[in-house]
């Protein structure tokens, strides 16, 4: 087969994420703990800090505000951090992807199965940060239950992306390149934190590049209750930037693995 085709929904990539989410189920508990910590973290930390300066300048409580963007920051951390160290580790140390393509498994099966994966782990973990978020306040309207369906796409969409790096990656020290360089500024400049329409004008239109702020402008109004805009230009955006990455980690991999 010489050009890719899009993820296909066959047995074959689920039988790849059922024995994932097998392996998942004996991890929950440290899983958990390490994709739990760092959200709640910023949600006490910040959510009551910084409220206290800059809450009265939003259209909504800062802890609203702060919830939905560390929601869709950590299923972009959750899908990246299994599509790269997870992938990684299956694909090289383990030579687990060597034994699949000696059954009658596809490279496009396995990635994805894999990419699936990734993206039920970050439905899982913000499932989590959810609940919790509503217990502390910060979840307005019922409509918050529409941001689950775009956690799995953000998942999508960023597993697609990571698998890129792991499809370059000489050993686990190449990550803190991805981590560093992409991960950490999404986080920075997407509307995660603070507003970004304080920002100058040229930045702003600038920043409506970045895929991760699509999800938080997608999350954000469900999450306050309030009226949702340009839903199919920020669901269009994640998906250019899923079926771009899944389409070039394909021929990269297929390349690394000689298939």
């Amino acid at each position: 087969m010489d050009t890719p085709s899009l993820p296909r929904l066959r047995h074959a990539a689920f039988a790849i994420w059922a024995r994932n989410m097998l392996v998942l189920r004996k991890l929950m508990g440290s899983s958990i703990v390490i994709n739990f910590g760092e959200p709640l973290l910023y949600l006490l930390g910040l959510g009551y800090g910084l409220g206290l300066f800059i809450g009265g300048q939003l259209d909504m409580p800062y802890m609203t505000f702060l919830a939905s963007g560390i929601l869709a920051a950590s299923a972009m951390n959750t899908a990246s951090f299994e599509a790269l160290f997870g992938v990684f580790t299956r694909m090289v140390p383990q030579k687990s992807y060597d034994a699949m393509l000696a059954s009658p498994l596809e490279i496009q099966d396995i990635l994805a199965g894999e990419i699936f994966y990734c993206a039920t782990k970050s439905l899982i973990h913000g499932t989590g940060i959810l609940v919790v978020a509503t217990a502390l306040g910060a979840v307005s309207s019922w409509s918050a239950l529409w941001v689950l369906p775009i956690l799995f796409l953000v998942g999508l969409t960023f597993a697609a992306l990571a698998l890129i790096m792991t499809s370059m990656a000489s050993s686990y020290a190449s990550f803190s390149y991805y981590t560093t360089l992409v991960m950490m500024p999404l986080m920075l400049m997407s509307g995660v934190f603070y507003p970004i329409a304080a920002l100058p004008e040229l930045m702003q239109k600038i920043l409506y590049g970045l895929p991760l702020i699509h999800a938080v402008q997608l999350i954000r109004p469900l999450m306050a209750g309030l009226p949702v805009t340009d839903v199919a230009l920020h669901l269009a955006v994640l998906a250019a930037y899923g079926v771009t990455g899944y389409w070039i980690a394909f021929r990269q991999i297929r390349k690394r693995l000689h298939v």
